[in-house]
C-alpha cells in the first residue's frame, strides 16, 4: 500500500473515531446524569401517577422544548417499540481504533513502536507486546469483574489496579513512550469497548426476552450491565487524555513517564469520581479544586524531576561547540525527515512544516531541538537514525553557548 493510501487510511480512520467517541462518550455522560438526576415518580413530577416498575423520572428542558425521560423496567408492561439501542457509537469507535492502529503502528509506521534506546525490540515483538498488552489486560479486568467482584470487590479493585500498574510500567519500559501511553488508552478502551459487547448488550438482550415473553425484568439483570457501566464512566477521563499525549512529548518522553501515566490516569478517575459525587456531596467543589490542583502539582514535581534524570550522564564539557559540529550532526540525525526533500517519506515531507535545510530554519526551530533532541530525547522517532548519547550532549552545548552559526 502506497504511503498516501495509508496516510488516507489514517485520517478517515481518525475522523470516524473522533466523531463515534464524542457520540458514545456523550450517551454515557448523559445517562449517568439522569441517573443521578432521577426523581421518585408522583404525579407531581410526572403528570400522571408512576407505573409499577417506574424507578424514577426527569423534565429536561433544550433546543426550544420540553422533555420527559422516565427509567422503568416495565414492570408488566408490554415491550415499547420502536426501543432504541446505544451500542454503535462503542462498536464503531473500537474499529476505527483499530484502523488506527494498524495504519499508524503495525503497518503504515507513521509512528514508532519499538525505540531501541528504550528496549532492543523488533517491530515483529513490539507488535506482540502492544496486543498482549491489550488483551491481558482486559483479560485481567474481565476475570476480576465477572469472578472475583461479585464475592470480594476490594480484592478485585486491588488485583486490578496492580495489573494495571505492572502493564503500564512494563509497556513504558519495552516501546516507545508514545507508542506506551497510547496502548494503555487502548487496553482501556477495549476494555470499555468489551463491556458494551459481553456484558451490557447481551443484560439488555436478557431484559427485552424477559419483557416480551411476560415474566417482568429482572433488576439483577440490570444492575449487572449497569455496575460495567459506570466502570466506563470511569475510565472515559483516562482514556482521552491518553488518547491526547502525543502532542505532549514532555510527557511521553520523560525518564519517569511510567509515573506520569499512572498519574494522568488516577487524576482522570479521581476527577469523575467527584463529578459523579456532587449530586449528593456538597462539599465537592473544594474537593474537586484540590483534586485538580493536586494532580497538576503532582505532574509538574514528576515532570521536573524527570527532566533532571534526563540531563544525568551528559557532557558537562565546557569546550565550545561550532556551528559546523552541530550542523553535521542535525544534517544526518535530523534532516533526513526534516528537509523540503527528505531521504525518509515515512512520516511525509517535513513533518509539521519542520526543516533544517538552512541556517535560518535550524535557528528557528531551535527550541524545539532542545525540547525533543536533548531533553526528551523523542527525536529522531525510535531513534531511526541512532544518535548517540555524544552528540545529543554536543547539541545541548552548543545551544547553551548561544548557538553561534558564524
Amino acid at each position: 500500500m502506497s504511503g498516501g493510501a495509508i496516510e488516507l487510511a489514517d485520517l478517515v480512520a481518525r475522523w470516524v473515531h473522533v466523531i463515534a467517541a464524542t457520540m458514545w462518550v456523550g450517551n454515557s455522560m448523559l445517562f449517568n446524569w439522569l441517573d443521578r438526576n432521577l426523581r421518585p415518580a408522583s404525579p407531581e413530577t410526572s403528570g400522571s401517577p408512576g407505573s409499577k416498575g417506574t424507578l424514577g423520572n426527569i423534565w429536561l428542558l433544550h433546543s426550544g422544548a420540553f422533555y420527559f425521560v422516565e427509567k422503568t423496567l416495565l414492570g408488566g408492561q408490554p415491550l415499547p417499540r420502536p426501543l432504541h439501542w446505544f451500542k454503535w457509537q462503542a462498536y464503531t469507535t473500537w474499529w476505527s481504533g483499530v484502523v488506527l492502529l494498524i495504519a499508524v503502528y503495525y503497518f503504515g509506521g507513521r509512528a514508532t513502536l519499538a525505540d531501541a534506546t528504550v528496549a532492543p525490540l523488533s517491530h515483529r515483538m513490539a507488535v506482540l507486546v502492544a496486543l498482549g498488552a491489550i488483551v491481558g489486560g482486559w483479560a485481567l479486568y474481565e476475570s476480576m469483574q465477572r469472578f472475583v467482584a461479585p464475592r470480594a470487590p476490594r480484592i478485585a479493585v486491588t488485583i486490578w489496579i496492580t495489573g494495571l500498574t505492572a502493564i503500564a510500567m512494563a509497556l513504558t519500559h519495552l516501546l516507545s513512550g508514545r507508542a506506551a501511553f497510547l496502548h494503555v488508552g487502548t487496553m482501556l478502551g477495549t476494555i470499555m469497548a468489551a463491556n458494551v459487547v459481553f456484558t451490557i448488550v447481551p443484560s439488555q438482550r436478557e431484559l427485552v426476552a424477559s419483557v416480551s415473553e411476560g415474566r417482568g425484568a429482572d433488576p439483577a439483570v440490570s444492575a449487572r450491565a449497569k455496575r460495567v457501566s459506570i466502570h466506563n464512566n470511569y475510565f472515559t477521563f483516562p482514556v482521552i487524555v491518553l488518547m491526547l499525549i502525543s502532542h505532549f512529548p514532555a510527557v511521553y518522553g520523560s525518564r519517569l513517564n511510567w509515573l506520569l501515566l499512572l498519574v494522568l490516569i488516577a487524576a482522570g478517575a479521581a476527577v469523575r469520581y467527584v463529578l459523579n459525587m456532587r449530586f449528593t456531596f456538597p462539599a465537592w467543589r473544594p474537593v474537586l479544586a484540590g483534586t485538580l490542583v493536586g494532580s497538576v502539582l503532582a505532574l509538574i514535581a514528576i515532570l521536573r524531576f524527570g527532566s533532571a534524570a534526563n540531563a544525568v550522564g551528559a557532557s558537562d564539557s565546557s569546550a565550545p561547540v561550532s556551528f559546523t559540529d552541530a550542523r553535521r550532526i542535525i544534517d544526518r540525525r535530523c534532516a533526513a525527515c526534516h528537509s523540503a526533500a527528505p531521504s525518509d517519506v515515512s512520516f511525509g515531507v517535513a513533518p509539521g512544516g519542520v526543516m533544517f535545510d538552512t541556517p535560518e530554519q535550524i535557528l528557528a526551530h531551535l527550541s524545539r531541538i532542545r525540547e525533543r533532541a536533548v531533553l526528551t530525547r523523542t527525536m529522531p522517532p525510535g531513534n531511526k537514525t541512532n544518535i548517540n548519547e555524544a552528540e545529543r550532549a554536543i547539541l545541548r552545548r552548543w545551544i547553551a553557548q548561544g548557538a553561534v552559526t558564524r
